[in-house]
């Protein structure tokens, strides 16, 4: 956790007042690129929540549950290609389990696995966007230090060259 004081990185603690300018712009670097990192993460986590509330919507409310023998369904091929079909089962269902598995399960196992992976997710969400107010946290402090370092290095340069002119 970067302070004023310090910027902690693998348990040591470097203060950032002691740190050249170049050195701040090079934890800067670092950090930014971490915070870009870690939000990519987080909207992919994100989208991937999104699409299990979608399944589990589909599995809660999409008709499955009414047993009125085979009952007309749009199956998709791609994301904007869907076909005419016929849901000859409505008690079971394909379930992804990732990585291009399928395991069929009826519709109350699939709504328990959906609403796993949904808490699953909402945690892991959770806990990264602690990390990431963190990351950002920090980056500002690294970046009023830089700031002031900046500040602080032209007001000497320009008041060292005022008083070798007079």
């Amino acid at each position: 956790m970067a302070s004023r004081g310090g910027q902690q990185q693998g348990g040591e603690t470097v203060s950032l007042d002691t740190l050249s300018a170049q050195q701040l712009s090079a934890v800067k670097k670092q950090l930014d690129e971490e915070v870009e990192h870690l939000s990519t993460s987080y909207a992919q986590l994100a989208a991937a929540q999104a699409k299990f509330k979608e399944c589990l919507r589909i599995v809660k409310t999409g008709g499955l549950e009414s047993k009125t023998g085979e009952k007309p369904v749009l199956v998709p091929l791609t994301n904007s290609l869907y076909v005419k079909g016929q849901l000859a089962d409505s008690d079971r269902v394909l379930v992804d389990v990732g990585t291009g598995f399928y395991v069929e399960k009826d519709t109350k196992s699939a709504t328990e696995f959906y609403e796993a992976k949904v808490k699953e997710l909402a945690g892991n969400i959770q806990g990264l966007e602690a990390i990431v107010q963190g990351k950002t946290n920090n980056l500002r402090v690294v970046e009023e230090v830089l700031r002031q370092k900046v500040l602080a290095s032209s007001a000497s340069a320009s008041g060292g060259q005022s008083s070798s002119s007079s």
